[in-house]
């Protein structure tokens, strides 16, 4: 996994989840708090997911092969999609049950002070965690927003770290609450109505995940600045005048395929269209380094002929069609 797919923050969160998931376990063991145990499971899980994203960044480098000849790129994508799914179900789904139990059955919590010293302790660790996240994210994120840098990154795992250490600071709150209530009232209600609030939260962040993830899995184009670049790079107004129709789309993070007709002179001999996308295709890759896959189909752009389809409009090649992908909207 490169950089950019933010180890870092993964191997922060993991190792601050690890401790967390202890030291919440011995806390639930002293004193019978559900939202303790929700929280340990919640920090399991956690630990898992962000094994998934070491796992998927791993097998994403693999080379390609006859059966997979754009690679596997996409790994990464598919095991950020199945953090979903855990969070979600261990994560989201236990504390929502649990939470509904102890609402029905009631106890008083014993030895408080576990698990509200444990809460504190991760609280910090959690928050350790999270600045990390912040921190690798801020490298990539640039002059987008937090929700535009979640819904347009390529690359799933900082979204994923960074939604799910928001989720845990949250979760820690809503335990912190509902164990202080009840020890406040002597009603362990307090502590399942705390219970299930961290269950919904849970669930609303793994919809969240799953919903971008799902999007990626399906195949994205570049961001709008790389199809403005990749344009640019292609017409040299020479021999490729213009751009007829391109697509583009992310086979991984770090991985674009580029595909488009460009429009050559009618006079260009087959050796100086050759040279042409030669040369185009080595602007593309020093315009967008990322885009590893080119493929340049040269044609004689005829308007006439662009102008009769469907919809003359916004036929390929038309005068005021694009010549370029959509730009890339939002998940």
């Amino acid at each position: 996994m490169s950089a950019s797919g933010g180890t870092k923050a993964i191997v922060a969160a993991l190792a601050a989840n690890l401790a967390i998931a202890v030291a919440k376990f011995v806390a639930f063991l002293f004193s019978g708090s559900s939202s303790m145990l929700a929280e340990s499971v919640h920090s399991v899980a956690d630990s898992g997911n962000q094994g998934l994203l070491l796992l998927g960044g791993k097998k994403s480098q693999r080379e390609a092969t006859p059966q997979h000849p754009f690679g596997y790129g996409r790994e990464r994508y598919i095991y950020a999609f199945l953090v979903s799914i855990v969070l979600f179900s261990v994560g989201g789904m236990f504390a929502v049950y649990e939470g509904y139990e102890k609402i029905l059955h009631p106890h008083e919590l014993e030895a408080w002070y576990w698990p509200v010293g444990v809460l504190v302790f991760a609280i910090i660790a959690e928050g350790f965690s999270f600045r990390t996240a912040i921190k690798e994210s801020n490298e990539s994120r640039g002059e987008l927003t937090w929700t535009q840098f979640v819904r347009r990154a390529k690359a799933p795992e900082l979204p994923v770290v960074l939604l799910e250490d928001l989720g845990a600071l949250v979760g820690l709150v809503l335990a912190l609450f509902g164990v202080g209530l009840t020890l406040a009232t002597g009603n362990g209600v307090w502590d399942g109505i705390g219970t299930l609030c961290i269950g919904i939260l849970l669930i609303g962040i793994a919809i969240v995940l799953a919903a971008e993830t799902k999007s990626l899995l399906l195949g994205e184009a570049a961001g709008t600045d790389q199809v403005e670049k990749i344009k640019a790079a292609v017409v040299d107004g020479e021999t490729v005048t213009r751009i007829i129709h391109m697509r583009t789309l992310h086979l991984g993070p770090e991985e674009l395929l580029v595909a488009a007709k460009i429009a050559v002179q009618h006079d260009d001999t087959a050796t100086e269209v050759a040279n042409a996308i030669n040369a185009a295709e080595s602007r593309i890759r020093e315009a967008v380094p990322i885009a590893r896959v080119i493929y340049l189909e040269p044609d004689i752009f005829n308007e006439t002929a662009a102008a009769t389809g469907t919809n003359p409009a916004t036929a390929p090649g038309a005068p005021d069609a694009p010549d370029a992908a959509p730009t890339q909207p939002d998940h």
